[in-house]
C-alpha cells in the first residue's frame, strides 16, 4: 500500500535499526484519512471471505479494527485484553504473549461471551514481527472454536519471521506494508 509506504518513510522513527516508531500516525497520534485507506485495503484483501468479527489486541489494534469494521458491514470488534480488571467477566479465554518492544510476557484475554464456534474471525493488528501477539490471538480464537477468516497486518517486518509460524498454521496473512529490512537508519520494503 503505497500511501503507508509513504507514511513509513516520511514520518517514521528507527531506533537501534530494529524498532520502528509509527506513534505520529500509527498508534498513539492516528491519521484517520490513513485509517480508512487501510480499512478499504483490508476489505479488498479479503473480500472473498466471510467475516462476523474482528479481533485485535489492545491497545494500539483497537482504532485499527474500529476503523476497518465499518468496511466489513460493521461487525462487532473484540479485542484481546492485556489487563483484565476486577469488572471483566472471569469466563475467558486466556493465552500468552511476548512483547518485543517492551521486552516481556503477559496474559492476554478474551471474554467468552464474545467469541463462539459460530464466528468468522479476522485478525487486524498494527505489526507482525516475531508472530507471537498473533499467536496469543489465534490461540485464543481457536480456544472458542471460531474459524480464522485470515490475518490483516499494517506494518510487517519480515525478518523476524512471524509470518511463517501463522501461514505455517494455515491462515492467510496480508501485510499492507513488509519491511524487508532496517539498514543505517532507511527502511527497506519488499
Amino acid at each position: 500500500m503505497q500511501l503507508l509506504k509513504d507514511k513509513i518513510r516520511t514520518n517514521a522513527k528507527i531506533v537501534e535499526n530494529r524498532i520502528i516508531q509509527v506513534d505520529n500516525f500509527l498508534n498513539h497520534q492516528l491519521d484517520i484519512n490513513l485509517f480508512n485507506e487501510i480499512g478499504k485495503e483490508f476489505k479488498r484483501r479479503f473480500s472473498n471471505k466471510e467475516v462476523t468479527k474482528i479481533v485485535t489486541i489492545e491497545t494500539s489494534g483497537i482504532a485499527i479494527a474500529s476503523i476497518a469494521a465499518q468496511y466489513f458491514n460493521y461487525v462487532p470488534v473484540v479485542f484481546a485484553k492485556k489487563h483484565a480488571g476486577i469488572n471483566m467477566n472471569q469466563d475467558v479465554y486466556e493465552s500468552k504473549v511476548y512483547s518485543y518492544t517492551k521486552d516481556q510476557e503477559y496474559s492476554i484475554k478474551i471474554s467468552k461471551a464474545f467469541l463462539s464456534p459460530n464466528d468468522k474471525v479476522l485478525i487486524i493488528d498494527d505489526f507482525l514481527a516475531s508472530g507471537s501477539a498473533l499467536m496469543g490471538l489465534v490461540n485464543l480464537i481457536a480456544q472458542s472454536r471460531a474459524e480464522i477468516s485470515g490475518a490483516g497486518i499494517v506494518i510487517e517486518k519480515t525478518f523476524q519471521e512471524g509470518r511463517k509460524i501463522i501461514e505455517d498454521k494455515g491462515i492467510q496473512v496480508e501485510s499492507l506494508a513488509i519491511i524487508d529490512s532496517i539498514k543505517d537508519g532507511q527502511v527497506f520494503f519488499k
